[in-house]
Order: structure tokens, then C-alpha cells, then sequence
């Protein structure tokens, strides 16, 4: 007996070429029923989705692409910069080929050569990245591209594929990039305070702290808050904190608001901590004056 239509679909991934579910057993006729009750959406000639398909990816598939940069970054779990899930969709269409649609769907369209394995609906995640750094830039390209690499999800031929498709000025991110950091506000902290010349340690583990964020020289710990530092979490912040301090230790603390749109004042905050040496210990005073 041959499955239901959604089952087919959902098992192929949600978004199925023609051949792929009559491969399973359905027919044409099944598929046109399934079309007419709703049980599937045709997103384009011989391709169908079911009716939960994100809009992003019934946007790219009708036009003969695919989810690209950021928007296909949303998809694969990178944490990202930009407008959020409502903006409109990124899609790749291959260069050698014909797109359908017009510059007034609302689509930002990328022609680039692909650089990676693809599916039916997303770009690689080589690629993705790659469109991220020509798209958006060097800050949000180091937040995915750290964010990719925390989650394992690049190979070291993905990582080389990656450095000789950005610009040429970004390269040098791809070799500064690490695979341990918790967020994109790790990796924008760190990457910032790296130009003006502070190099930060990250996740480090204080005696009866835990794992904090990020640390400069010393004794001098930056963490960085998400959305789940309220409430309780908020208080077990500040016994972290007290006790961070019992130690030796001074902590900054910053949410997500002040990183990402009051960034001066944390800068301001840091740069007047190093001034004042905050970040160092006597002990560590001692070592570099030679005693």
C-alpha cells in the first residue's frame, strides 16, 4: 500500500521533487488529490512541499533557487546578525541557469558560483558562510562562521573552501575564528576588543564560579548575557559574580541589548578597566616586572 502523500514528503525532508515521492509509491493522480485537498503545496513544476514549508523556502524554491546567506544561516542553526526571521529572503539561483521571478518579490538574490554540496532547498553551509562575508560583512560572517564551527558542523575542507571564498581583507577571520564559543555576542566581544588590541581568553573556568565567558589578563572576567538571564538566572548571575569577586576576580556584565546596539559603553566600560589595570593580579604584576 503505498504511504499517504504527507508522510512521503515529511520523509524526504519536507520538500520533494516528483520523482523522489512516486519513488515511494505514489502516483500522479495521488499527488494532484493531494494538491486539491491541501494536503501538499506544489511550489513549483514537479516539486512539493507541505503546507507548514517556511515561506522563506517556498519563496526560493517557486523562483528556481534555494534558501542562501543568512536566511539559509536561520536554517541551519548559526546564530546570526541581521534583520531577524521576518526579512526578506535570501535565495541563490545557479548562475548558469534561468531564475523565474522579478526584483520586486522582495527577495535579495545571489548569482555566485556554488562552492559547496547542496540540497534541494539550502545552499551548503561552505557556501552559506561564504555569501555572509560578500553580503553582510566581516562581523556578522565571524559570528556564524564561530557559530558553525562550536556546533561541528564544518569539516577542514569546508574551513579552507571558506577562507578562499571570502574577501580577501576577511581571510584572516577564518584563522582568528574558534569552535568554543557559546554565542555570537562571544564572538563579536572578542572579535571588537581584538582590534583595539585586547586579546580575551574565552570559556574560562574559575573554582567556584564555573565557566565564564570571557577573560582579560588576569582577573578580569566579561561575560555576556542572553535572552535567558532574567529571573532566577539572574540571580545565580550574582552569586557568580559575588563570588568571582571573593576570589580576585572583577566581573563585567552585559546583555544583548547593550553589545549589540550600545556597543560604546561596553567599550567604554572595558577600556576603562584595562586603563585602571583591573584585569591584572599582583601576582601577575609581579611576574612581568620580573620579581
Amino acid at each position: 500500500m503505498p504511504p499517504r502523500p504527507v508522510d512521503a514528503c515529511r520523509g524526504a525532508g519536507g520538500v520533494a521533487r516528483t520523482s523522489t515521492l512516486m519513488s515511494s509509491g505514489l502516483s500522479k493522480a495521488a499527488l494532484r488529490d493531494a494538491v486539491a485537498s491541501g494536503q501538499l503545496l506544489r511550489l513549483r513544476q514537479g516539486v512539493y512541499g507541505l503546507p507548514d514549508t517556511p515561506a522563506a523556502v517556498r519563496e526560493a524554491v517557486s523562483h528556481r533557487g534555494k534558501v542562501a546567506c543568512v536566511t539559509a544561516a536561520r536554517r541551519f542553526g548559526l546564530w546570526t546578525l541581521d534583520d531577524g526571521a521576518d526579512a526578506p529572503a535570501h535565495v541563490w539561483a545557479d548562475p548558469e541557469r534561468h531564475r523565474t521571478g522579478d526584483d520586486e518579490c522582495g527577495c535579495t538574490w545571489h548569482r555566485d558560483a556554488a562552492c559547496s554540496d547542496s540540497d534541494l532547498v539550502t545552499v551548503g553551509i561552505a557556501h552559506c558562510l561564504v555569501q555572509i562575508a560578500w553580503c553582510r560583512g566581516g562581523e556578522p560572517f565571524f559570528c556564524a562562521l564561530e557559530s558553525a564551527l562550536r556546533q561541528r558542523m564544518l569539516s577542514a575542507a569546508d574551513r579552507r573552501l571558506i577562507r578562499e571564498g571570502v574577501p580577501h581583507p576577511l581571510r584572516w577571520l577564518v584563522d582568528f575564528a574558534r569552535d568554543d564559543a557559546d554565542s555570537g555576542l562571544e564572538s563579536l566581544i572578542r572579535l571588537r576588543l581584538h582590534l583595539r588590541g585586547i586579546d580575551c581568553a574565552t570559556q574560562i573556568a574559575v573554582p567556584g564560579v564555573g565557566v565564564v565567558d570571557l577573560g582579560v589578563g588576569d582577573c578580569l572576567l566579561i561575560e555576556a548575557d542572553g535572552q535567558t538571564h532574567g529571573g532566577d538566572g539572574r540571580h545565580r548571575d550574582l552569586i557568580r559574580d559575588a563570588v568571582a569577586m571573593s576570589h580576585g576576580f572583577v566581573t563585567l556584565r552585559f546583555d544583548a541589548a547593550m553589545i549589540l546596539h550600545e556597543w560604546e559603553v561596553v567599550e567604554a566600560a572595558i577600556l576603562a578597566a584595562v586603563s585602571r589595570g583591573l584585569h591584572e593580579s599582583d601576582l601577575g604584576r609581579r611576574v612581568r616586572a620580573g620579581f
